[in-house]
């Protein structure tokens, strides 16, 4: 997969990290009493708006909760939303019965990657035996991974790494750096040790919630970029956006405004490349 010549396809704009949901009380425990703008439904209908008038043409939709039915949830709203370009969908990738389940989603080709909420995990599951063939048979399969952990996982998540050298992985969130503390230090070190595998891209995404909840400045999240944009380079981060959880902490239109704002150096081209040519190819669009 050459994702370095965006010159190939028309350069669209993908957001390449939404959540849809109808909201359950008990499946969705994980959003607790503080975050109570988000026990309700979030559809497609109510995001379709938002991204028109921020100029986005398409989204990826990923897997908030951890089932299949979770994953044919997405392919059903797909059917009905033609700016769904993609899912990263959760299959049980332990589980012994992985090869029928993957044989099973093959006949969905809007399935791009596959995701487990590892920041919930212990520090060790992504080096967890069963975790790791799971993983080979994705690669076989030629899906993307995505990995969604915390800063302090990222020890973990680099041994990971450097046992799946043919693995095409995204990081999610940029490892949820403790922004709101501007801890920088151990995270940098090891995203300049992580972006080292060439076989690894980074969602900028998610980034407001590991601020100070709606007390954030633009400038909180530059030395940030700047560690991401500098170690993974221009042909390895994506844009995203995490609606509608970053809605606890701000609008749509100051995310896209701030990275817009952030990358006003950067060449047209490489402008595209960030907001969607990378994404269409990295998720073949």
């Amino acid at each position: 997969m050459d994702i370095n010549d965006s010159s190939r396809v028309e350069v669209e704009v993908i957001d390449t990290h939404v959540h849809f949901w109808k909201y359950d009380k008990e499946r969705d425990a994980w959003i607790t009493d503080d975050m109570k703008l988000l026990q309700q439904d979030y559809l497609p209908q109510q995001l379709e708006t938002t991204l028109k008038r921020n100029g986005v043409t398409g989204c990826i939709a990923v897997q908030a909760d951890q089932s299949e039915l979770e994953t044919h949830f997405l392919l059903e709203l797909a059917k009905s939303y033609s700016f769904i370009k993609g899912i990263t969908g959760w299959i049980d990738i332990r589980n012994e019965n992985l090869p029928q389940r993957l044989e099973y989603f093959a006949q969905y080709p809007l399935i791009k990657a596959w995701r487990h909420v590892v920041q919930a995990e212990p520090m060790d599951f992504l080096l967890q035996p069963e975790f790791n063939r799971g993983i080979e048979l994705i690669t076989e399969r030629g899906y993307i991974y995505e990995i969604l952990i915390y800063h302090n996982q990222l020890p973990a998540a680099i041994e990971f790494v450097s046992r799946h050298p043919n693995q095409v992985f995204v990081l999610d969130h940029c490892a949820k750096p403790n922004i709101k503390e501007r801890e920088i230090a151990d995270w940098k070190k090891h995203i300049k040790q992580l972006a080292q595998f060439q076989n690894v891209h980074c969602k900028i995404s998610g980034l407001f919630t590991e601020a100070r909840i709606k007390a954030w400045s633009a400038a909180d999240f530059y030395p940030y970029l700047d560690v991401v944009f500098e170690n993974f380079g221009i042909n390895r981060v994506v844009y995203g956006s995490d609606w509608p959880v970053m809605l606890l902490s701000g609008m749509y239109v100051q995310w896209k405004s701030l990275l817009e704002k952030y990358m006003e150096n950067h060449t047209r081209e490489e402008r595209q490349q960030f907001f969607g040519g990378n994404a269409q190819l990295l998720y073949q669009i």
